[in-house]
Order: C-alpha cells, then sequence, then structure tokens
C-alpha cells in the first residue's frame, strides 16, 4: 500500500463518543470543567477510541534513531559515533528517558531506522532505511523513495504497538546533527528565516550557532525545496528520525491511537505529518514546549498549545513522557471519581 493510500484510511473522530465523554465529566461531583484541559484530554481520547468506555493506557515510547550526514560540516558539539553510543544505552535502561518512563510506566522501544553502523545489541528494533543521510551541504539528504520507506516503516510500528496491546503512543528521537535537519525542514514549511528558528542544540558556542545558519541558508537557497511538497523538503534538508516520526503521527490516525508530540524535532514532524494529511491533526496531543528558539514556534504553526512548559530541550521523548502520566490523573478522575447522585451532592447551580 502506498503512502498516499495509507492515508486515505484517516478517519475523523467520533462525535457522539465525545459527547458522551463530556456528559460523564458533567454528571461528576466537582465543578463543570473545573479540570480544565485534562477533561477536553478524555473527551479527545473517547473521540479517538470511538467510545466514552475508557480503560487506563499502556504506553510505548517509539525512539527513532539516525544519523545526519550535514555533521561533517561541524553544525555540532559532537561527532555522530553518540547517536549508536546513546541508542545502546537505551537498550540498557540507562538514558534519561529510561528512567522518566519507569515513573510514567511506558516501555522504552528504541528504533533503529538510520544509525551509521550496524547494531549489534539486544533490545534495539533494526528498522534501517540507510546508515545515516547524505550531506546536505553537498548532495541531497534522501531521495524520495527512502523518505517514503522511513514514513510507512513509522506507520507500520504504530500498527505493530497497537496489536501488542499499546494504545498510548510517545515519540523520541536520537541522532547528532538533528536540530539541524529539524531547523531547515520547519524554516522551509513555515516560510520563516533559517536564523529564527535555529538554536544552539546540545550547545553550540555563538559562533558555532553562526556556522549552522549559514549551512542552512546554502541548502535551502540551493535545492529550493517545495513547501507544499512535504517529501520534497525532507528529502533535501530532512532526517530519517523526523520521517519515521511523521509517520508514526499518521499511524495513529490510521490505526487510531492517540500520539504525543515530544519536543521541537518531534514537532517539526508533527507538522510534516500535518501538512501531508490534514485529517491526522485531532489524533496527536502536544506534551510540552521544548526550549528550543523554535519549539514554540512549531506548535503554534499545528495551533497545538503545549499541557506542560517545563524548559526541556533534552529529545529522546523525556517531555513526552512527563505529558503521558497526565492521561494517568485524567483517566483516574474520570474512571473513579463520583457522581454528583453517588456523593450525594446536589449539583452546582449557576448564581
Amino acid at each position: 500500500m502506498t503512502l498516499s493510500e495509507c492515508c486515505m484510511q484517516i478517519q475523523p473522530l467520533d462525535e457522539t463518543a465525545m459527547q458522551a465523554a463530556q456528559q460523564h465529566w458533567n454528571q461528576l461531583a466537582k465543578p463543570l470543567h473545573s479540570l480544565g484541559r485534562l477533561e477536553d484530554m478524555i473527551v479527545q481520547l473517547a473521540g479517538i477510541h470511538r467510545s466514552a468506555q475508557l480503560e487506563q493506557r499502556k504506553k510505548v515510547v517509539l525512539i527513532f534513531c539516525a544519523d545526519n550526514g550535514i555533521v561533517e560540516e561541524g553544525v555540532t558539539q559532537t561527532g555522530q559515533e553518540v547517536t549508536a553510543t546513546v541508542a545502546e544505552n537505551f537498550t540498557k535502561g540507562i538514558a534519561t528517558v529510561n528512567s522518566l518512563a519507569q515513573v510514567c510506566q511506558a516501555d522504552v522501544m528504541p528504533i533503529d531506522i538510520g544509525i551509521a553502523r550496524d547494531m549489534t545489541c539486544n533490545g534495539i528494533i533494526n528498522r534501517k532505511i540507510a546508515y545515516g543521510t547524505k550531506n546536505f551541504a553537498k548532495e541531497p539528504a534522501m531521495t524520495r523513495t527512502e523518505v517514503e520507506q522511513a514514513i510507512l516503516t513509522g506507520i507500520q510500528l504504530v500498527k505493530e504497538q497497537k496489536e501488542q496491546g499499546y494504545n498510548l503512543i510517545i515519540t523520541g528521537e536520537m541522532g547528532i546533527g538533528n536540530t539541524t535537519t529539524s531547523s531547515a525542514v520547519f524554516s522551509v514549511l513555515s516560510q520563516i528565516a533559517p536564523e529564527l528558528v535555529t538554536g544552539k542544540g546540545a550547545g553550540l558556542s555563538k559562533a558555532g550557532i553562526q556556522r549552522k545558519i549559514q549551512v542552512i541558508q546554502a541548502a535551502i537557497q540551493k535545492y529550493q525545496p517545495d513547501p507544499e511538497d512535504v517529501i520534497d523538503v525532507l528529502s533535501k534538508v530532512g532526517g530519517l528520525d523526523i520521517c519515521g516520526m511523521m509517520g508514526a503521527f499518521l499511524g495513529g490516525a490510521i490505526y487510531r491511537v492517540p500520539v504525543l508530540i515530544d519536543g521541537f524535532i518531534s514537532a517539526v514532524a508533527a507538522n510534516c505529518a500535518v501538512r501531508y494529511a490534514p485529517a491526522c491533526k485531532p489524533f496527536l496531543y502536544a506534551s510540552h514546549c521544548s526550549a528550543e528558539p523554535a519549539g514554540k514556534l512549531a506548535l503554534e504553526a499545528l495551533q497545538l498549545p503545549a499541557y506542560l512548559e517545563c524548559g526541556m530541550c533534552l529529545g529522546e521523548g523525556t517531555g513526552a513522557v512527563i505529558g503521558a502520566k497526565l492521561f494517568d490523573f485524567a483517566l483516574a478522575a474520570y474512571i473513579e471519581a463520583a457522581s454528583f447522585q453517588q456523593a450525594q451532592v446536589t449539583p452546582y447551580q449557576p448564581l
């Protein structure tokens, strides 16, 4: 099945289920909408699930790991070998996201969608499309075929996780150089100048940031990626991790599983998904607002306000894991709190 054929399967949220969920909230012994966006979260979930009868979420963090040839241009603080090292740490349970995922009760599944070397450790899912992207300062990052393969891989992974019983997908990424690719992609899609959407990443100096901006500007000028053609933009200046996450967002809509956006890179992938298939947007949740300069801009482009603002910019899915815990709180109230009748309380009446 082609990518466009997959996306034709997306159906809208179930309005009847959403109305039933809202009615259930209104019957609980508390002031109307007093849990604010936690209530909205559950109403949206009912629309995705096609039922107001909801249960606690079984969560999984899909971390798309890939290298980026653009690191050859000195746009990163570390070498690309760090991508493989951190990906292996995910399998050992010693990365930051593993610690947070334990609290959230989420399983962590790293995916090799484009690491620059073969990974021999147990626990990493091998879906390698290529050994990293090309250096887009010299040639386009990928072919259109590679982009579509990576997106379809993300879609397939959501299908597989749903079949394993997971009903909440958390997106994450790992790839040295991916703030450069994300800034380039978002600059084109949003038509905002590179210097306004490019940050220090893992810790560049002012000179390093300026070099990063110049590399992005030169590539956009050289290739003239078409902002109306997401596949074209990704093939010229994107990354395999962005493509995989884009697929996960589309897969969530196709297979009716809610998907959490993490930080800036994840939000750029979400922008790509919504540009390609606008019908996928109702299946997305913005977990937090990244501290990267364009973190807020990327969410504003989606018109999705973040649930949290913690000043985070680590990636790996860390912010989305924290955001996923909100589902536990919201569902606990939705499922367990007493109704006005059960609590023997008179419903609140407007004065």
